[in-house]
């Protein structure tokens, strides 16, 4: 590493903390954004130590060790983009706070040729441009990567839960289940429930499902079809499937597609369904049934 390099990352280091404050003064009172003027005082100081953390990483490029300066990229980006991801910040708000990050840099910058400026060349300036200009884009990338990446395992998390959500399977005894079905009924959501009940029986340790449409609204010939599959897998899987709530428009459709639902038991409601099942507050011996 050049002896001026030297001097220009150690200066840059030591001014870590004042870049910080300059870079925090250059806030402005925003709406439910992390960067705003009038954040609370434990934000304030997320983003100071953060902020130092760019310098840092940012300036580490100079050090001409291009491992050192991946490791230090690597480590920023997953803290930062996570802190973002939770606090809900766009990306957008990330970069424009980051060229403000650079702008106060190069006004540093400029101080240490101030500084210096007998021993400095415009070669030297030149090359330190190339460097933290290259230094900021690469973190830029990275930061966008790692948070879409943290983005997304959100998203899949979310949409693991609306998924269970969707045709959740309630335990009642230990052996015994309930799954209770809201709204409407789509080839998608019937889908996910082909997926989900089955995986979710299972992991529960359930013997006997009860499929409850009492509460569906609206449900179609291809949606019958995947219902019947349901009932189809769980019965290969050693798991006996009572059907309640069927209504008339649900057995139409079925009868339509030559479903054959004799194995399955079904009731007009779930009261009835437990009636046959439950004895005095015991379980009927499923062999006796």
């Amino acid at each position: 590493m050049r002896q001026l390099d030297s001097k220009l990352y150690e200066y840059l280091l030591d001014k870590s903390p004042e870049i910080t404050n300059e870079w925090l003064a250059m806030r402005a009172v925003e709406n439910d954004s992390i960067y705003s003027l009038d954040a609370d005082s434990r934000t304030v100081e997320t983003l100071r130590e953060q902020n130092e953390l760019t310098n840092l990483t940012v300036t580490s490029s100079l050090l001409g060790n291009p491992d050192v300066f991946a490791a230090n990229k690597k480590k920023w980006a997953a803290v930062v983009a996570l802190s973002r991801v939770n606090s809900n910040t766009p990306v957008e708000d990330v970069i424009d706070a980051l060229s403000k990050v650079r702008l106060t840099h190069w006004r540093f910058i400029k101080e240490f040729y101030t500084l210096h400026e007998d021993e400095i060349t415009m070669k030297d300036y030149m090359r330190w441009s190339d460097t933290l200009s290259n230094a900021f884009d690469e973190i830029y990338v990275s930061f966008a990567e790692t948070y879409n990446q943290y983005m997304n395992s959100k998203f899949a998390i979310q949409q693991s839960l609306i998924n269970e959500l969707s045709a959740p399977v309630i335990k009642i005894t230990d052996k015994i289940g309930i799954v209770p079905l809201v709204g409407d009924m789509d080839v998608l959501r019937a889908r996910i429930m082909l997926e989900s009940i089955p995986k979710r029986s299972l992991e529960l340790d359930i013997e006997h499902v009860f499929l409850d449409l009492s509460g569906v609204t609206v449900i179609d010939t291809l949606v019958a079809q995947k219902i019947f599959q349901i009932t189809q897998v769980l019965s290969l899987l050693g798991t006996r499937t009572t059907i309640t709530g069927i209504r008339p428009e649900i057995a139409h459709a079925s009868t339509e597609l030559g479903l054959d639902f004799t194995n399955v038991q079904t009731f007009s409601s779930l009261e009835m369904a437990f009636s046959d099942v439950f004895s005095i507050g015991k379980i009927k011996d499923p062999a006796s049934s």
